[in-house]
C-alpha cells in the first residue's frame, strides 16, 4: 500500500476526499444524527406521558409513536455505529493471525454480512412497499399509513448494506477497515469509552 494513502479512507493525504467518500460519510453521519434525534424525542415523549398521567390529559397515542421512534433509532444508526466500530466484534482469532490472513477473514466476514443484510434490506423495502401499495393503516390510536414509520426500517437497512459494501471495498483494496482504524484512533487518544 502506498504510504501516502490515509489508512481506511481510500484517498491520499495530500488530496481532497473523493466526492463519493464524502457523500457516504455524510449519509452515515446524518442517519446517525437522525437516530439520536429519535432517542431524544423518545425521552421528551416519555416526560410528556408522565405529566399527562399526573395531570390527567390523554397520552395514549404516545406509546405508538415511541415504538416507531425506537425502531427508527435502531435502524437509522446501524450504518454509523458499524463504521465507527461500535458493534460488538469477537476478534480473538483475528488478533492471532498474520495481516494477510486477517484481511482474508475480514473479507469473508464482510461478504457474509453483505449477503445477510441485503436479504434484510430486500424484505424491509418489500414490506414497506406493500404497506404503501395496500394503504395499510397503523393498528393503534393514531391510524396513520404504516409505511411512514416503516420507511426508517427500509432506509436504515439499505444504508447499513451500503456501509458493509463500502467496508468490503476498502478491505479488498488492502486498507485498514474504517471500524478498526477509528477504534485505534480513539484508543491512541486514551478514549476507551466505547469498550465499556
Amino acid at each position: 500500500m502506498n504510504p501516502s494513502t490515509v489508512a481506511g479512507t481510500g484517498h491520499h493525504s495530500t488530496s481532497r476526499p473523493h466526492l463519493l467518500r464524502r457523500a457516504l460519510d455524510n449519509a452515515y453521519q446524518w442517519a446517525g444524527a437522525l437516530g439520536a434525534t429519535c432517542v431524544a424525542s423518545i425521552c421528551v415523549l416519555m416526560i410528556v406521558q408522565t405529566l399527562g398521567r399526573h395531570f390527567g390529559f390523554p397520552t395514549g397515542a404516545i406509546n405508538d409513536v415511541v415504538a416507531w421512534l425506537c425502531a427508527a433509532a435502531a435502524f437509522l444508526t446501524m450504518a454509523h455505529a458499524f463504521k465507527h466500530g461500535d458493534f460488538v466484534r469477537v476478534t480473538l482469532v483475528l488478533e492471532k493471525v498474520s495481516p494477510a490472513t486477517r484481511q482474508r477473514l475480514e473479507l469473508a466476514c464482510l461478504a457474509v454480512a453483505a449477503v445477510a443484510v441485503a436479504y434484510l434490506a430486500w424484505w424491509a423495502c418489500r414490506f414497506t412497499y406493500e404497506s404503501w401499495q395496500f394503504n395499510e393503516l397503523a393498528q393503534g390510536l393514531w391510524a396513520i399509513p404504516i409505511w411512514i414509520p416503516q420507511t426508517s426500517f427500509a432506509v436504515g437497512s439499505l444504508l447499513f448494506l451500503v456501509a458493509i459494501v463500502d467496508e468490503l471495498v476498502i478491505v479488498a483494496r488492502g486498507e485498514v477497515p474504517t471500524f478498526v482504524r477509528l477504534v485505534q484512533e480513539r484508543h491512541a487518544q486514551g478514549d476507551f469509552s466505547s469498550d465499556l
